[in-house]
């Protein structure tokens, strides 16, 4: 039943549902997306690295953070995408500036990776 303002209770078996609708949007984009299959393999490799080298907790929360922020912005690209192409492929100005930018904050968020790491690593190094 819903409350006053429409929603439903978030109980353990919502809870439940939730996470198996997020489970069936990574395997998705695990099945469909090369780009995310990348970052996925990227991760697993350089997550174990950043949490061996960063000297603080802060350090190795941005090292893995902000890889973890590439794959959430990867997901939601992928999604723009996937509405984009429900409609049809027609190319249109604005599917294609919604394709772009979704495309554009990805390369952001791995330009803040290469940054992050670079801060933090490279006084390490010198």
């Amino acid at each position: 039943m819903a409350d006053q303002f429409g929603h439903l209770p978030r109980g353990p078996r919502r809870m439940f549902q939730a996470a198996v609708w997020s489970y069936q949007g990574l395997r998705a984009a695990w099945l469909h997306e090369s780009s995310f299959r990348l970052e996925v393999v990227l991760t697993l490799v350089l997550a174990p690295l950043g949490l061996w080298l960063g000297g603080s907790a802060v350090e190795r929360v941005l090292l893995v953070g902000s890889l973890l922020l590439v794959m959430a912005a990867e997901l939601l690209n992928s999604a723009i995408e996937a509405v984009i192409e429900r409609y049809g492929p027609e190319h249109h100005e604005l599917a294609g500036r919604a394709k772009d930018m979704g495309s554009a904050a990805v390369f952001v968020l791995l330009v803040n990776v290469a940054v992050s790491w670079g801060l933090i690593l490279l006084p390490q190094l010198f």
